[in-house]
């Protein structure tokens, strides 16, 4: 068919509201107030996600374009431009080529000038190649893919390769040394028995199309970049998921997903950015490393030894797994569980991530089972995730940042991670289950609704870097107290922790939002903990726990605060609620487990007012005789005890 003047337009005009989205979102929230971290990498900022006009054009002449059929062994080739021998198709021209047909083995090799663009039409095509990629592109300048509407397209390798000198770092169903676009309502379904599906190693393109991918390892690949805008992807990854590996600058390594609907059950990494990874929207269902159920604990809080055999060979890689044991830490309790991870039966393959071009050879092994993973930065400004990840659902050894979207987790380590900065201004994070629930250096959230459900701390800020043992999978140690803050401007936050709620190596500041804090049973932690100093200028916070390591707000505040230990220790379940002398309600939550200690604070405390702490069958009184009242008797002598413990 001939492109009409309208399929142009919605193209040009398509490609204009994606380069213009691209952009957009750039900087994080104007009324954030984190300060900067030592970390020093790309941002979104730096990339560009734009995708042009012609990466979503599905048009083409078919009266000049050339038709190649396979059928009963060799390929019919009408047209110039391409020649075959027996079912292997070889182009050296630029052009519009039609495929279709049935090939056991063949191939199709584009092997043209390096300024040449060939648009392949897959016209309902079946390929299956027994010794080699079924389509190898080793010169051009760009290759576009378009999937005609309607049909069924399958490209099929072996379980190895037959590889000469010229082709030696062949490893991919789709092997492209050019830049490489897929687009099209078709579909496409990729068998790699091999190695990886779709391998770019320049720029990988997707606009449109249905994409089956089952490799081995990899199953979609762009050196350089990955840019998404529309698709179906169901993907299913001995290794990772999606990924892009240049780190040779930082513009450069980002992968960019503007829309697309996903399904992703990887043994690794679902999505891995080396620099960025930005998300706009979409709609992503995501499963890595089995799951939340193979965390790398035991439901004794036992370590789960068996979680590297699970995991492949275990032990390490480049992003680090582990550190040592947190034994001996705390006063009164026991050291809070892993996620459970008993009998999950998974064998997970080692990521052997093989990314070798002829100047470029990387042979990496990790065991890292994260869901969404950057070098630099996670940036998220909208979409829908469900994701049950093994490892940490939201990863960066940068910085995080979400500015919409409705992300839910299930972790069997950390929710969020970041060895920077991790900031949150809009959306929904629902963290259902955890190791830690968010962690960063530097924690600042100005918005949204965020609920955490962690087995250790709620939320956690300390220094330093994602370190690894042999025990916990991408369990992060910190060293550094320095330029460690947790701020919360706004937003409505809800804990459920096991270790500390609210945890800061440093500082923590409060100027607005709500904050629910169902704490500790065991005293050996708090519902707050801070190293540094703990101010409150505004917001309203309720937070109950264990006695023992209990810590409320410092003298340096602004807004008047409560820290209460109560007679006894109060059942779960049972309301608690703060009434003024007048009977008025001020304040009321519900925690679910058992507890005795509460911190609270609000902008309707008043100096001289008397209040009535009520919970379960007890009732007593408290005076505001301060900017900080405390009957607090526990070792933190209800104030900062300045030796925070940050696990």
């Amino acid at each position: 068919m001939k492109i009409s003047d309208t399929k142009k337009l919605v193209a040009i005009t398509a490609a204009f509201f994606i380069t213009v989205t691209a952009f957009s979102g750039c900087s994080e929230s104007a009324n954030s107030s984190q300060t900067t971290s030592s970390v020093s990498q790309a941002a979104k900022s730096d990339i560009d996600a734009s995708i042009a006009a012609e990466d979503i054009d599905v048009g083409y002449d078919e009266e000049s374009s050339v038709g190649i059929t396979f059928a009963d062994g060799s390929a019919a080739i009408d047209g110039e431009g391409a020649t075959s021998e027996g079912e292997t198709v070889t182009i050296s021209q630029a052009g519009t080529y039609i495929l279709s047909g049935t090939a056991t083995n063949g191939r199709i090799i584009v092997s043209a000038d390096k300024t040449a663009e060939i648009k392949l039409i897959f016209n309902g095509v079946d390929i299956t190649c027994a010794d080699n990629a079924p389509l190898l592109v080793s010169k051009a300048k760009k290759v576009y893919i378009v999937l005609e509407d309607g049909t069924e397209n399958v490209l099929t390798d072996s379980a190895s390769y037959s590889l000469g000198e010229d082709d030696s770092n062949t490893d991919g169903v789709i092997f492209s040394k050019a830049d490489l676009t897929i687009n099209g309502s078709g579909t496409l379904t990729v068998n790699a028995n091999y190695k990886h599906g779709i391998v770019s190693k320049d720029d990988l393109v997707i606009t449109d199309g249905n994409i089956n991918v089952t490799s081995a390892s990899t199953a979609m690949e762009g050196k350089d970049s990955v840019k998404i805008s529309g698709g179906t992807f169901n993907i299913s990854a001995g290794t990772n998921g999606i990924k892009s590996t240049n780190a040779e600058a930082s513009d450069k390594g980002f992968i960019s997903v503007t829309w697309g609907i996903f399904t992703v059950v990887a043994n690794n990494d679902a999505f891995e950015a080396e620099t960025v990874l930005s998300i706009e929207g979409g709609s992503f269902d995501i499963t890595t490393g089995g799951g939340s159920a193979n965390a790398s604990m035991k439901s004794d809080g036992t370590p789960n030894r068996n979680w590297q055999n699970n995991m492949g060979n275990g032990g390490g890689g480049p992003n680090g797994m582990g550190r040592p044991d947190d034994n001996g830490n705390g006063t009164g309790g026991e050291p809070p569980a892993m996620p459970t991870a008993d009998n999950t039966g998974l064998t997970i393959e080692t990521a052997a991530n093989t990314t070798t071009d002829s100047t470029d050879t990387t042979d990496s092994t990790s065991t890292s089972a994260k869901a969404l993973k950057a070098g630099n930065e996670v940036n998220i400004s909208g979409g829908e995730f469900k994701i049950d990840s093994a490892d940490d659902s939201v990863h960066s050894n940068g910085n995080i940042v979400i500015t919409g979207g409705n992300i839910s987790v299930a972790s069997g380590d950390n929710g969020m991670h970041a060895d920077g900065n991790l900031t949150i201004s809009d959306g929904t994070v629902d963290i259902t289950k955890s190791y830690e629930g968010i962690e960063g250096s530097i924690v600042t959230i100005d918005g949204g609704t965020i609920s955490v459900v962690a087995s250790d701390d709620g939320i956690n800020c300390a220094g330093g870097s994602d370190t690894g043992s042999t025990d916990r999978m991408g369990a992060d140690q910190f060293s550094s107290q320095d330029g460690v803050e947790l701020n919360i401007n706004g937003g409505t936050v809800t804990i459920d922790a096991d270790g500390d709620g609210l945890d800061s190596n440093g500082n923590f500041t409060m100027a607005g939002g709500t904050v629910y804090v169902c704490g500790p049973t065991n005293g050996g932690n708090g519902a707050l903990d801070y190293n540094g100093t703990a101010t409150v200028t505004g917001g309203t916070l309720i937070a109950c726990g264990a006695v023992g390591m209990e810590e409320g707000f410092g003298d340096s505040s602004t807004q008047y605060s409560v820290l209460h230990d109560l007679g006894s220790t109060v059942s779960a379940n049972e309301k608690l609620t703060i009434t003024d002398s007048d009977g008025k309600e001020i304040l009321s939550f519900t925690p679910t487990k058992t507890w005795q200690s509460v911190v609270f604070t609000s902008a309707d405390l008043k100096e001289g007012e008397t209040y009535t702490i009520t919970a379960g069958s007890q009732s007593e009184t408290v005076t505001i005789d301060g900017i900080v009242t405390s009957n607090s008797k526990g070792m933190s002598f209800g104030r900062g005890h300045g030796g925070g413990r940050g696990f």
